[in-house]
């Protein structure tokens, strides 16, 4: 009898904090149960694995969060924005035949705390996910583990709709944290980057405004511009503050930080309205020292959202059909070059967002 070799799989691995991802041959998997062997046509590349390579958050005051606290164990394939073709599937999986295209939800929990069972999953404790805890989608084939958590996407710019697994459902959930919003009331966008880009997208379609874009970049501002904000401001200017003021004119309902750092926070903080809030979402780091009798003399709120819900991804996407959301500049690159496409992100050389493509 002939002995046949089992399948094969690459994976672009971390082995070590700060070291280069390394293109690493595996056995493929084999779905079981519910399970769902894709294989990954598309993934986008987000500020988030270069934070998860670094192994750390930055805290502030010389503090730093090790991310091995948060469940994050080397050898690790990174990748979390993955969109896929089915390969195979396990003996109980009823929805989906190879051959189904699908956008994975990554943001998997444990299955069985109230909040997993809330359909909260991205807010789990004992998180699974995909390229963060579990092996993710920088490689040739990723498994998910139950066929709920694949989202239909026919009809979409599989490269555009990638991006929805994360940059997309985070700036729903965000965006929907400062709803429902007040006509005429202001909008602050921190950061114009593929997030802060999808975000000003979005607010343009649910009419919701006037927007103002705030990025040191000039190309980014630019690009704000062309999708149609009512001003762009550069923090960095030594009256920055003054400027949002005079934008906001006492009006700035809600502000969202792309960027998560201490001076983009505190520019935010002081510029909102009696009543207003801030909605932290980037990771930049730092931290946050303001007066605390300011939050209730002013009533503020100042809150975080992470990620979302795989309920909120299956929103956006229909509303991203139903609108025609325009998409954000997409720069295709080869799987193999997800070193490079780490690099030039970290270093701030993209203007929108990069997707690796397996040939």
């Amino acid at each position: 009898m002939q002995d046949f070799a089992p399948a094969r799989t690459t994976s672009w691995r971390l082995n070590a904090s700060c070291e280069a991802l390394v293109a690493t041959d595996e056995p493929r998997p084999v779905p079981k149960g519910r399970e769902v062997l894709m294989r990954v046509s598309h993934c986008g590349v987000c500020h988030s694995d270069i934070h998860i390579r670094e192994g750390k958050y930055n805290l502030g005051g010389g503090k730093t969060l090790d991310l091995s606290q948060r469940g994050l164990k080397m050898p690790l394939t990174l990748g979390h924005e993955i969109i896929g073709t089915v390969e195979s599937v396990g003996p109980d999986v009823t929805s989906v035949k190879p051959g189904d295209r699908r956008l994975l939800h990554t943001w998997i929990g444990c299955g069985e705390c109230p909040l997993c069972k809330s359909g909260d999953e991205n807010l789990c404790a004992a998180p699974q996910f995909l390229g963060v805890q579990a092996r993710g989608g920088f490689a040739d084939h990723v498994l998910v583990r139950d066929e709920e958590f694949l989202v239909d996407v026919d009809g979409m710019d599989p490269a555009v709709a990638a991006t929805y697994a994360c940059s997309g459902v985070t700036v729903f959930s965000a965006v929907n944290k400062i709803r429902p919003h007040r006509e005429g009331e202001k909008i602050a966008v921190f950061g114009c980057g593929g997030l802060g880009q999808t975000a000003l997208q979005l607010l343009k379609a649910l009419g919701m405004g006037p927007v103002i874009a705030v990025d040191p970049s000039p190309e980014k501002r630019k690009q704000a511009e062309a999708i149609g904000v009512a001003a762009t401001l550069d923090p960095n200017a030594p009256d920055a503050a003054q400027q949002l003021a005079a934008f906001a004119g006492g009006r700035l309902a809600s502000a969202l930080d792309f960027v998560g750092s201490e001076d983009t926070a505190m520019l935010a903080i002081n510029g909102l309205r009696k009543g207003g809030q801030l909605v932290l979402v980037g990771l930049f780091g730092g931290e946050l020292r303001y007066p605390l009798p300011f939050f209730p003399m002013r009533a503020i709120t100042v809150r975080g959202s992470y990620v979302g819900s795989l309920r909120e991804l299956k929103e956006f996407v229909a509303l991203a059909k139903q609108v025609k959301l325009p998409p954000i500049p997409i720069e295709k690159r080869p799987m193999s070059k997800v070193n490079e496409a780490l690099h030039d992100l970290e270093e701030g050389k993209v203007a929108g967002r990069i997707v690796l493509e397996n040939a």
